[in-house]
Parts: structure tokens; sequence; C-alpha cells
């Protein structure tokens, strides 16, 4: 037990000691970013400069692969003046899920100052004066490459420490590649519009159970609006969730420990060439969030092994289902269309949760799976079982999948006791399989 528990130390000690040098590159770069974001202020001041990068920095260091950094730049705009206008099935009848909270921000008064971003759309038959974000785009893309000679003009920049040839005339997010130290970080600036009028719409009524108390209100009491297309906005759930990630690291025990250990996973072992595959980093913070509700209890979240189970046994009943809903929308699934590869990593996390020693090792560029696991019948079934209505979704459900892997350590007697009926119940109702 102890070899066991000093293997999972030292890979993830591993992992911890290299993010020192990754936050030490990031605010290298963050500091070139906001030397250009600060000349693009001066020259239109409707773009503001956000120095509070606390929660793009936590993001970065955790992350294991070279993911590009998601920015958003507010807008000096009175987001409560502007109408929010849903887009009807409609305007768009072959919509992506994803796109299903896109809406247009009408201009209701004149004088606003917003004449140049703004323009007719038809919206629900008639037009409407609205915020264009191809508009907004435009004119910051315009004022970023103006910056970016003007700071190499006044040797605020250096040769080779930013690149804008990643700028596309289309994209809904402006790149920007930047070197800090040796390491080039991409950053993906998009322009925001926020709203302190209502709280983000939420698709269930959030439970607050296993968060720092408030913790979900304030992570959700603004709505960010990003662009979705030229014409259109979507509602980000970006910073609220690197939020509420930030309230989970306030917690007591090995929570984000969990996560940077399964990305490491997920970065070395789990994906295709290269590390890249269908489960991404922003995949594993939701489970993370789920299994903060799901396991609520500080008794859940002792010790490193158990704690990363708990996260596991959520992402495997994600992946046996091929569904993963969005912590803050649940009726958005994540795994939706990545069915054919679902079924490839299943196998992989899988292996790992039956035989975690043979993972807790870095490869230094060698994929690490060899192909082989032992899979539990039984297990594999109460996995597989279908969804009814939110059914096989809550903490009895993940507790008995927790001692099917034999690391379920809880005394509670009503745990337990949950336990035990909900699997005579499963017993009854569906038939042991051979």
């Amino acid at each position: 037990m102890e070899a066991s528990t000093s293997l999972w130390h030292s890979y993830l000690g591993v992992i911890v000691s290299r993010e020192r040098q990754r936050m030490e590159h990031f605010q290298r770069a963050e500091d070139i970013l906001l030397t250009l974001l600060e000349s693009v202020h001066a020259r239109e001041p409707r773009f503001l400069v956000d120095y509070a990068r606390n929660l793009e920095a936590l993001e970065f260091t955790l992350c294991a692969s070279e993911d590009a950094v998601a920015l958003e730049i507010p807008l000096r705009i009175d987001g409560d003046a502007l109408r929010v206008l849903a887009r009807q099935s409609r305007d768009s009848p072959a919509r992506h899920p994803s796109e299903l909270d896109t809406c247009y921000l009408e201009v209701c008064s004149a004088g606003t100052g917003l004449e140049d971003w703004a323009g007719v759309v038809d919206v629900h038959g008639g037009g409407v004066e609205c915020l264009l974000p191809g508009k907004i785009l435009q004119h910051l893309k315009e004022l970023l490459v103006s910056a970016i000679v003007r700071c190499q003009r006044l040797f605020l920049l250096q040769p080779g420490d930013i690149s804008a040839e990643n700028l596309q005339e289309d994209a809904m997010e402006l790149s920007l590649l930047i070197r800090g130290s040796w390491k080039t970080i991409r950053f993906d600036i998009v322009p925001v519009v926020r709203r302190q009028q209502e709280m983000l719409q939420l698709w269930r009524q959030q439970s607050s159970k296993g968060f720092p108390e408030g913790s979900l209100r304030k992570a959700t009491e603004e709505a960010h609006f990003v662009p979705a297309s030229p014409h259109c906005w979507r509602s980000s759930t970006h910073l609220p969730i690197l939020k509420l990630l930030q309230g989970v690291d306030s917690l007591k025990g090995p929570r984000l420990d969990s996560l940077r250990l399964l990305d490491q996973l997920r970065d070395q072992d789990w994906g295709g060439q290269g590390g890249k595959g269908t489960l991404t980093f922003n995949h594993l913070k939701m489970v993370l969030l789920w299994s903060t509700e799901l396991f609520p209890s500080p008794e859940d979240w002792q010790d490193l092994e158990g704690s990363v189970y708990r996260l596991l046994v959520i992402l495997l009943r994600c992946l046996a289902t091929q569904h993963l809903p969005h912590f803050l929308n649940p009726e958005q699934n994540l795994f939706q269309g990545a069915g054919p590869d679902l079924a490839s990593l299943y196998h992989k996390v899988e292996s790992f949760a039956w035989d975690p020693q043979r993972f807790l090792r870095f490869h230094f560029g060698l994929h690490g799976f060899s192909g082989s696991w032992r899979a539990d019948s039984e297990t594999r079934a109460l996995l597989q079982l279908p969804t009814k209505g939110g059914s096989y979704w809550d903490t009895a459900y993940f507790d008995m999948l927790l001692s099917q892997f034999q690391v379920y350590r809880i005394q509670d007697s009503a745990r337990l006791s949950a336990v035990s009926q909900l699997l005579s119940k499963i017993r009854r109702e569906i038939p042991q399989q051979s």
C-alpha cells in the first residue's frame, strides 16, 4: 500500500515540478500581450485592459498540453442597455448544439456611441439595429496589427516576441503567437459583452453542494456574450467555469491534483498522435466540477488515489454512455459527435482504472498505452446501464462504482445503505449477464 501511494505521489511530483516554469513562460507572454493591449486601449478606449488574469494563468499551468489560452477582452459597453434576442430555429435549421444559445444584441437607443459597431439585421422577419461581432473583430484586428508595428518601432517588443500570422478574416477569435522565454504561447483573443442585469441562465436548478458557500452564485451572476458569427453572439461559460475551478482549489484535499494527474495521462497515454485526441482538458474540468457536487463530503477527498477515482468513475460513465453533460448547461452533451473515438478512449481509461501502476510513469515522448486491460464484466455492465431521466447520476450510483474498483473507504452508514439498496434494485430490474 505504501509503495502504491509513493508511486502516485512521485508521478504527481514530476507534474507539479514543471508548473513553476510554465507559470514563468505565461507571465512573460502575458506582459508582452498587456503591452500590446494597452496600446490598443490608448487608440480605442472601448477595448478595456483586464489586468486580473489569474484564472487564465491557473488553467495554463494545470493543462499538460500546449493548448491555446482563451483571452476575453471586455468592451466598455453598457450591456444592460442591449436587448438579447434569441435566435429561432428557423433562422438556422441545422444548428450545432453548441449554437443553441446564440442570439442577437439589439441596440435599443440612439446616441450610445456604438454606431460604428452596429448594423441592421433581419431578425424574425424584421430589420433590427444590432451590435455586430464582425465589425468589432475587424476593428480589434486592425488595432492589434497597428499596435504591434508601433510597439516594435518604440522597441517595446523585441524581434520574434509576437506573430500575427494566424489572424484570419473569418475567425471568431484573433490568434496571436507570443514568445514566453523559449516557449511560444497562442492566445485566442475574443471581445466580450458583459451583462450585470441578470444571472447566467442555467438549464437546471443548481445546488451548491460541495462548493464553497456562494461560489456558484458569484461565478454565474454575470452573463458573458462572445462572437458566434459576424452577426450573432453566444453566451460563454469560459470564465464562470474557471471561477468555479478556483473555488474548488480553495477546498481541502487533492482535488486539483487529481485533475493534474488525469490530464497528464490524457496528454501522454489517452490521446492520439502527439497527444491529440477526443478527450480535452475542458472535458476533464467538467468531470472535476461534477465530482465536487456528487462527492460533497471532505471524507471523499482524503488521499490522492481516492480523489482520482472520484473523477475516474464519472469519466468512465460518460464515456460508456457517450454523454458528458456541461456542468452549467446539463442539456448540452459535450461528447456529441465524438462517438467513434469514445469507444477506444473508454478502453484506455478503463485499463488505467484497473491497473493504474502500469501507467504512473513518464514515457518521454513514447506512447505509453499497450492496448491490453483487465476488465470486470459486472463493473462494465453497471457503467453501461441505460440512462433514464437523469437516473444513475447521483452519489449512490458512483459510490457503487467506487466499491467495484475497491477504492470505496467511506464509513457513512447512510451512504453505505443507499449503495446496497441501489445495487439490489439494479439486480432485480436487470438480469445478470453471464
